[in-house]
């Protein structure tokens, strides 16, 4: 059963809603990352917003083609290096996104890490169409006995070589953040300070709507309609990891495709999470990631928050009910009021 593409499309028609008013709203679409991609930019003529929104796509589209992790690119180019056991160069674009992975999966413990992308195939959530049965017992074994990371790469003057053969990248949880960054970037250099964008649910404002901030909801896991609203400032970004959007049931069980890298399993104590992320560099691509460790820690989330310095979150477990921060409470709006269960964390 394929997952929901719901959330991102929930974002973003708030934000179109929201929008509407007396100066022009210019929106482009696009199927990138293998979910839909929008771009919203408002107050400007139509002649300068297009040209801008269409260079996002570009940009997007040229991310999405480099670093595909099983159609042939460059990244799928270096994964075969790697299971050979050869060095393989590397453009200083790839060495700047490995090594800022790198760090990202060391600040959160190694929960985050693309560095397990054999294991996301075994699983079977390296393709278009999921599975409808198991991985092999013995390949999961195989894997958790060797257990490769990301930490097993190693840069050397732009040459990538791994210790261990059993490693493969995918930046399947980290680029959609980076290409926030790059969009916010792009729309800067052509003129553009207000708008919003929206990659499959991760989301970053610039600017506001016409003088008003961007509003957007924030997908009920199991319902359909948004489980509260929130305003975004100008820099913010915020993203959603949930066992909606990509899975496959079997005898009646739900297997996402967020994997704890720990035991080589999909995580099952969690629904949902959403950071926010307040403005500072790389937003994007912290707001992409950071939903993912948290997702997986599952009630030590609290924790590894501090540690990323994430202030913002909002999560929903197995059993539905609510765990919210403090900073975020205070931001959100409910639909309907309070949900039930729920748990404000200092």
């Amino acid at each position: 059963m394929r997952g929901s593409s719901r959330l991102g499309l929930l974002l973003i028609f708030l934000g179109a809603l929201a929008a509407c008013g007396r100066a022009p709203l210019h929106h482009q679409e696009a199927f990138v990352f293998g979910t839909r991609v929008e771009v919203l930019i408002a107050g400007l003529p139509e002649a300068q917003a297009r040209p801008a929104a269409a260079a996002v796509l570009r940009e997007f589209d040229r991310l999405h083609r480099t670093y595909h992790a099983w159609k042939p690119s460059e990244l799928s180019a270096l994964n075969e290096a790697l299971a050979a056991g050869r060095r393989q160069p590397v453009t200083p674009e790839m060495a700047t996104l490995i090594a800022d992975a790198q760090r990202l999966a060391l600040a959160s413990e190694q929960l985050f890490d693309p560095g397990i992308g054999r294991l996301v195939s075994l699983w079977g959530f390296q393709s278009d169409d999921l599975p409808a049965a198991l991985p092999d017992a013995g390949a999961l074994a195989a894997w958790r006995a060797a257990r490769p990371g990301i930490a097993d790469v190693q840069l050397d003057d732009q040459v990538a070589a791994s210790r261990k053969r059993e490693v493969a990248l995918d930046f399947g949880g980290y680029l959609k953040g980076v290409a926030l960054d790059r969009a916010a970037a792009i729309l800067a250099a052509q003129g553009v300070h207000d708008a919003l964008l929206n990659i499959g649910g991760n989301v970053m404002a610039l600017g506001s709507k016409n003088g008003q901030r961007w509003r957007v909801g924030i997908q009920h896991p199991r319902q359909p309609g948004p489980l509260a609203t929130i305003e975004l400032d100008d820099g913010e970004a915020i993203g959603t990891s949930g066992d909606y959007q990509r899975y496959f049931e079997v005898d009646g069980r739900r297997y996402c495709h967020l994997l704890d890298p720990r035991s080589g399993q999909p995580v099952e104590h969690t629904q949902a999470l959403s950071v926010l992320i307040s403005p500072r560099a790389a937003a994007g691509t912290l707001s992409d990631v950071a939903s993912k460790p948290l997702f997986i820690a599952g009630v030590d989330w609290p924790r590894l928050a501090r540690r990323l310095q994430v202030e913002h979150v909002l999560r929903v477990d197995a059993e539905g009910h609510v765990q919210v921060s403090a900073a975020m409470h205070h931001r959100l709006v409910y639909v309907g009021g309070q949900p039930p269960a729920l748990e404000i964390v200092p």
